[in-house]
């Protein structure tokens, strides 16, 4: 009896600790999944890796400082695309309204799909640069040979004026990065249309 007993001791240890082991490998997947979109939320609230804020409006206050914006381009191998700033930068004051475009050109045989990601150095910059309207708030979709200019539309925060740990920064470098979209289901429709 006393055998039995501890056999069933034995067994819903087992069972316990399968459970608990279950549950560890279930909390660590269900983390691992949700950690992309919570980093990309704290990145975008504090700025941090130079990730740049998204607003509706132009800022409607100029103040008279100026700072240099230089603009970079980088393609992902995997994406068949030539792709540029038409300008190497631009001086403007904090809070004023800034145009800038960057060229992309598809250089492949065939549709495709890029998407873009961004950041803004200094890091520590990123939290006042403000995006109007980007290119990289969607996927483009390129024909072979086809070149487009794509617009962002940004300011500097003028609050910028009134952060000491910025007193230095003369320069801000915002970079962009295209790689090959994940879906290329866009392309495939448009293959599609051209073949029927």
């Amino acid at each position: 009896m006393e055998k039995t007993n501890v056999k069933v001791q034995t067994q819903k240890g087992k069972q316990k600790t399968l459970l608990l082991v279950a549950s560890v490998v279930f909390f660590m997947g269900a983390l691992s999944y949700a950690s992309v979109p919570l980093y990309k939320l704290f990145c975008q609230v504090t700025g941090y890796g130079g990730t740049t804020q998204v607003v509706q409006n132009v800022s409607d206050k100029v103040v008279d400082r100026s700072i240099t914006v230089r603009f970079d381009a980088n393609v992902n191998p995997a994406l068949d695309w030539r792709f540029s700033p038409t300008q190497k930068s631009i001086k403007l004051s904090l809070g004023e309204n800034a145009l800038a475009f960057y060229r992309a050109e598809n250089t492949g045989s065939g549709p495709l799909v890029g998407t873009a990601t961004f950041n803004v150095t200094p890091d520590k910059a990123g939290i006042y640069f403000n995006k109007v309207e980007c290119f990289c708030f969607q996927e483009q979709l390129l024909a072979p040979n086809q070149v487009i200019d794509m617009p962002v539309s940004f300011f500097i925060d003028p609050d910028m004026m009134n952060d000491p740990n910025l007193d230095d920064v003369t320069t801000i470098t915002l970079s962009y990065t295209f790689f090959r979209a994940h879906t290329q289901s866009g392309a495939i429709t448009t293959n599609e249309k051209k073949a029927g």
